[in-house]
């Protein structure tokens, strides 16, 4: 039995004013329907003794250690500035301020 009815998709269309024509209408109802089917069958499996997760593989996020080091010398990052003055980038003024 069709959990979503083309009537349904049609409607949701018109509320999210989303033209499609009646042949879209039906290849959306019926995929949809499959999509909440196999929604269903995961909640069917889904109880309180399986965990629930949000991937099926453990992801964890890999960092260096964050170490002290000297940081680059104020001359080597600006000598690739196109221009620089008192240490600090020079860039064309673009909201019309006083400098």
């Amino acid at each position: 039995m069709s959990t979503i009815s083309s009537d349904e998709v049609a409607r949701v269309a018109a509320l999210a004013r989303i033209d499609l024509s009646p042949e879209e209408v039906e290849r959306l109802a019926g995929e949809l329907d499959v999509i909440a089917g196999a929604v269903a069958r995961v909640s069917e499996v889904a109880t309180p003794d399986v965990p629930a997760t949000s991937h099926p593989i453990a992801l964890r996020n890999v960092m260096r250690d964050d170490t002290v080091a000297q940081p680059l010398p104020v001359a080597d990052i600006m000598s690739g500035a196109p221009a620089s003055a008192g240490g600090q980038f020079q860039v064309p003024q673009i909201l019309g301020e006083d400098a």
